[in-house]
């Protein structure tokens, strides 16, 4: 009689869903009288309620064991198992309500539900397997809608969100097992991934040696953990041998290390960004580009790489490629030295859509005045259409349009005021200067300092020579 006191308080407590009194109730109850299967029974499910899954199967099976008959004890030892993931051993406590009762609808509905579970974690498998993670991410979240107590779905799930680079949500529903859990390898096992994906390499070795004190065979944090150091190990030989400026050793290092763990992208990333590094140190430029092109295409948000690259574009002259790269930089962080860099390749890029006068008189920028004198008489008299007068008339156009060019560069590079505004990207028609108004005649006169006519005499096949009048 006391224990059916104790189990009608129990009872009235669960009725308004205080389950921490009802479940000592219930207690008081099984002290009393402990061969009761109801009173195990209801523990078990007051222990549902509060989530506390394992402890509920263990009153579960008690109650069964006490009463092999007792259908509620068969549904709530069925709801344990499938709630903790193991979906055979549900659909067995299922079957067996059914033998019991045949018209058990809910029995019928929780058989469906283990089913319909255990397909999902047939096509979870075989997905991880093909790599196709955010598959196998979703059967886990169907799977966890039947079984929100199981940590391997849980882990399974935490896995793939990680190798899929969403380290956060990773991260937090690993750190909730651990809270439940702190000695769960698989949790530790995917906090250290997390963290060897986000290139902290040293901490998550830490969290990999935790996982394999707990469980010495766990061949994942095993071979994530080799794979850890050895990454570590060859990433900082290969800073050292650059720092030493020994490039060749610097690039066979980071290429190695490139070897070591393809999915591992935020490492791989900037060791891809580093050997670019020693390849423009090599002036192996287009090298280098593609370098920085795949540590972009491992990691868009690194900015590091997109100012390797647009230096690179800078100096192989890809000015369109730069300035596309920089404003991605300035849109990304806007510091005034990115606003600056934007802004000397957006003039080089003007610079390169005019006239090379430079390239036309072959000259270097850093010409002196008389190296530009000296070019412009050379490539004057080359030019000079009378001296291609008897040519066909193609020729003799073609020659005529690259005079006109030297003497525009001559008019430009010879003139301080112009020649630094023409350096420094500015339009030379805000210096009042229309280079179709001169005349290239008066410029070569001018130059050569003729009073009167000059003529081109052959004096000998192929070779010229010129005479003032």
């Amino acid at each position: 009689r006391e224990a059916e006191s104790f189990k009608e308080q129990g009872n009235a407590y669960y009725a308004k869903k205080d389950y921490n009194e009802a479940y000592n109730y219930y207690t008081k109850a099984i002290d009393t009288c402990p061969n009761n299967a109801s009173y195990y029974g209801n523990r078990a499910a007051t222990l549902m309620m509060l989530g506390r899954f394992r402890e509920a199967l263990g009153d579960a099976q008690q109650s069964v064991r006490l009463d092999d008959s007792f259908v509620r004890g068969h549904l709530r030892e069925g709801k344990c198992h499938l709630s903790l993931g193991n979906a055979m051993a549900a659909s067995r406590c299922f079957q067996r309500v059914l033998e019991l009762d045949h018209k058990n609808t809910q029995a019928q509905q929780e058989l469906k539900n283990a089913s319909t579970v255990l397909e999902y974690e047939k096509i979870a498998e075989v997905d991880f397997e093909k790599r196709d993670f955010r598959k196998v991410v979703f059967c886990m979240d169907r799977a966890l809608e039947f079984a929100p107590a199981c940590h391997r779905f849980k882990i399974l799930k935490a896995e793939c969100l990680a190798l899929l680079g969403r380290y956060p949500e990773a991260q937090s529903v690993a750190s909730d097992i651990l809270r439940m859990d702190s000695t769960n390898a698989d949790a530790l096992y995917v906090r250290g991934l997390c963290l060897y994906y986000e290139d902290c390499i040293e901490k998550a070795v830490q969290f990999f040696v935790q996982a394999l004190r707990m469980a010495p065979d766990h061949e994942k944090a095993c071979l994530a953990c080799r794979n850890a150091k050895a990454l570590k190990a060859k990433k900082e030989d290969g800073n050292k041998a650059f720092k030493e400026g020994n490039y060749k050793l610097a690039y066979e290092l980071y290429t190695e290390a490139l070897g070591i763990d393809p999915n591992n992208i935020k490492t791989n990333a900037k060791l891809y960004c580093n050997r670019g590094t020693v390849n423009s140190k090599l002036r192996k430029l287009e090298e280098a580009i593609d370098d920085c092109t795949n540590a972009v295409k491992l990691d868009d948000t690194y900015i590091k790489a997109y100012l390797r690259r647009a230096q690179c574009y800078m100096d192989t002259e890809q000015y369109e490629d730069a300035v596309r790269d920089y404003e991605k930089v300035y849109q990304t962080e806007k510091t005034k030295e990115h606003k600056q860099l934007l802004k000397n390749a957006q003039v080089e890029l003007k610079k390169s859509k005019r006239k090379d006068y430079y390239k036309i008189l072959g000259v270097d920028k850093n010409a002196s005045e008389d190296e530009i004198k000296k070019a412009y008489r050379k490539r004057a008299l080359m030019h000079h259409p009378d001296r291609h007068s008897g040519a066909s008339a193609e020729v003799q156009k073609e020659e005529e349009k690259k005079f006109k060019e030297v003497g525009e560069a001559f008019t430009i590079l010879s003139d301080p005021k112009k020649k630094a505004r023409y350096d420094s990207g500015q339009d030379l028609e805000e210096d009042g200067l229309n280079m179709g108004d001169f005349d290239a005649n008066n410029i070569f006169k001018a130059f050569f300092g003729g009073p009167s006519g000059f003529s081109f005499e052959a004096s000998g096949p192929g070779n010229f020579f010129f005479q003032f009048g």
